[in-house]
Order: structure tokens, then C-alpha cells, then sequence
């Protein structure tokens, strides 16, 4: 498996598609890896290049000693692309990867060709929350918290018709190292974008998705996330927390739409 030492930790990334064709970068939720993106890779691989990569702390990138910020985790994804010699991409991330998107538009939007932001907020939870989330996962590993964590990525319907889906992403969630996860839990906690304003002019072309039954990210922390951005369009999916899983048809149709409408 490829890895790149970049901004003081080892990333694994999966660079594949279309090699002369437009980079799309994927950044994946909190307790996920780059394979929460699988129902994305067969319809686009043909028309874009795609790199995917395990965020800091997770699956098989490293653990470094934490917290971590939003910021920090940014700079990883840019000096990812940087090393690998991409200077312009679009982006798609969902909760945790939405967050970090959030900071490429106000911080670095020269480098972006469009955003795409999945089940994500200005602001996600409280501190109280995350907190209690992030001393139980200390002290009691990723078990103790699977299901309520799960439990918020699918709506029921979902739960009950495709149980293997499910257990293939609580498996991985398993599988993350708690102090990553713990460490990740604190950049989400500390990110809070509702008092940041856009460059004038510089907002790429940005598609703000939310899922009906998202408990996490609710459809009103999205439409505020997309009014916050002059231009950003809105969708509302049928879905829970992982919407680009759940409604995965019409999530990749969406955003094939939306990359295809930016690189014209």
C-alpha cells in the first residue's frame, strides 16, 4: 500500500481512475477510512483521477500524539496533493473530511477546483458531547461507543435491508486506533467555521449535501453551511449520517453533476 511522509506523519493514500483526466480528492468521516468511498469509485474512475487517503490517526495512517485541528488535518491533504504534484482539484469530504473542506475554501481556495460538502456543519455537536465521547473512548476503547456511533450513520431502513454494508463499516470503525480517533474527535469538537467569511470572489463552485434522518449533521446545519457561501447549492438526500453509502446512486449522480458543471 502506497504511503507519503507528509506534514510530520506517514498517509496512506489509493491514487487511481482516469490518469490524464481531472483530480477529484476524497476525505472521509470521523471512524471511517477510504473505503466509505467504494460506492463512488466505479462510476467516476472513468472520467477522473481519484486519490483517496486514511485521515491522520486512522486506518493506516499514522497515530500521531494528539489533539489534532481541522488546520492541521488540511495541511495534511494539501501537502498530499503537493507531493504528489496535484496544484488544482476538486474535493468531496463528508462530516469530519466536510470540515476540512470547509478550511481549504476559506484558507487555501486557490487550490480548488469545487467543493463538495456531505453531512458536515459550521459547527458539529458541543464540547460536553465530544468530550464524554472522547474520555469513554480513552478509557474504554472503540467498542464502547460502536453503537451509538452506528446507530447515527444509517437510518433503520437502511440497518435492516443492508446488514453486510453495515457490518463491513462497524468493522472498520473497530478497527481504528482510539487515541487517532480521540485525537480527531478534538478537531471536530474545535472547529467552528459559523463566524468565518469568505474571500470575495474566491468560493469555488460548492454542492452542500445532508441526509433527511441525519441526527449528527441535520439538514438545517447544512442549508446554514451553504447559505454561509454565496453560490453553494443545496441537497437533501434520503439518508442517515453516511449519505454518499446509504443514497449512494443519487449522491454519486450529484456530484458527478456538479464536478462536470465545474470543469466546463
Amino acid at each position: 500500500m502506497p504511503h507519503i511522509d507528509v506534514n510530520g506523519a506517514v498517509l496512506l493514500y489509493h491514487l487511481q481512475g482516469l490518469e490524464s483526466g481531472p483530480t477529484i480528492i476524497f476525505s472521509n468521516g470521523l471512524g471511517t477510512t477510504t473505503a466509505m468511498w467504494q460506492p463512488q469509485l466505479q462510476p467516476l474512475e472513468g472520467r477522473f483521477r481519484i486519490l483517496r487517503f486514511d485521515t491522520r490517526g486512522h486506518g493506516h495512517s499514522s497515530v500521531t500524539d494528539g489533539p489534532y485541528t481541522i488546520e492541521l488535518l488540511a495541511k495534511d491533504l494539501l501537502g498530499l496533493a503537493s507531493a504528489l504534484r496535484i496544484e488544482k482539484f476538486h474535493f468531496c469530504g463528508l462530516s469530519m473530511g466536510g470540515q476540512i473542506g470547509q478550511w481549504l475554501i476559506h484558507n487555501a481556495p486557490e487550490r480548488l477546483k469545487s467543493a463538495t460538502l456531505a453531512n458536515t456543519g459550521q459547527k458539529i455537536g458541543n464540547d460536553e458531547m465530544w468530550n464524554a465521547r472522547i474520555a469513554k473512548v480513552r478509557s474504554e476503547g472503540m467498542v464502547s461507543v460502536v453503537a451509538a456511533v452506528t446507530e447515527r450513520w444509517f437510518s433503520p431502513e437502511f440497518f435492516e435491508k443492508s446488514p453486510a454494508e453495515v457490518e463491513k463499516l462497524r468493522n472498520t470503525f473497530l478497527s481504528i486506533n482510539p487515541a487517532g480517533y480521540a485525537a480527531c474527535c478534538a478537531a471536530v469538537r474545535d472547529a467552528d467555521f459559523r463566524s468565518a467569511k469568505p474571500a470575495a470572489g474566491k468560493i469555488p463552485p460548492t454542492l452542500v449535501i445532508a441526509g433527511t434522518h441525519d441526527r449528527a449533521t441535520p439538514p438545517a446545519d447544512g442549508k446554514l453551511l451553504a447559505e454561509s457561501l454565496p453560490g453553494a447549492k443545496f441537497l437533501e438526500l434520503d439518508a442517515a449520517h453516511l449519505s454518499n453509502v446509504e443514497a449512494h446512486s443519487k449522491y454519486t449522480d450529484a456530484l458527478a453533476a456538479h464536478l462536470t458543471q465545474a470543469e466546463a
